[in-house]
């Protein structure tokens, strides 16, 4: 059975293909949340795109200006929190087991580019 994790400070990806109802997880330095095939795409498209939104507003922003974004769907909820330059990323599931987590300003690129290299979809 094949199994994919990629981790780096203060974050995990992780993808198993044969995994049930949750193939993926995604976490923290010390938490981890399992999601369905679904939640997991949704995650990767909303990541992206929070990710690309930030990049487009930066140059109107001065370098100390507070950023407050949220992008969601139907299965989760993301909302990065700071600077352009150094935002936290929080993560509620809207699903029926309702589970949070938040990764630190220090991780989201690695995050990121983590997410990049694990495409499954």
């Amino acid at each position: 059975m094949e199994q994919i994790l990629k981790k780096g400070e203060g974050w995990r990806l992780g993808w198993q293909p044969q995994g049930g109802a949750f193939p993926a997880l995604v976490g923290g330095e010390d938490w981890a949340i399992e999601l369905t095939a679904a939640e997991w795409a949704d995650f990767q498209r909303l990541l992206m795109q929070l990710g690309e939104a930030i990049a487009q507003i930066a140059p109107e922003l001065m370098p100390e200006e507070h950023l407050n974004c949220t992008v969601e769907s139907e299965t989760l909820w993301l909302e990065a929190d700071g600077t352009a330059a150094a935002y936290s990323l929080r993560l509620i599931l809207n699903t029926g087991r309702r589970a949070e987590g938040n990764w630190p300003p220090e991780a989201i690129a690695g995050l990121q580019q983590g997410m990049q290299m694990l495409t499954v979809f």
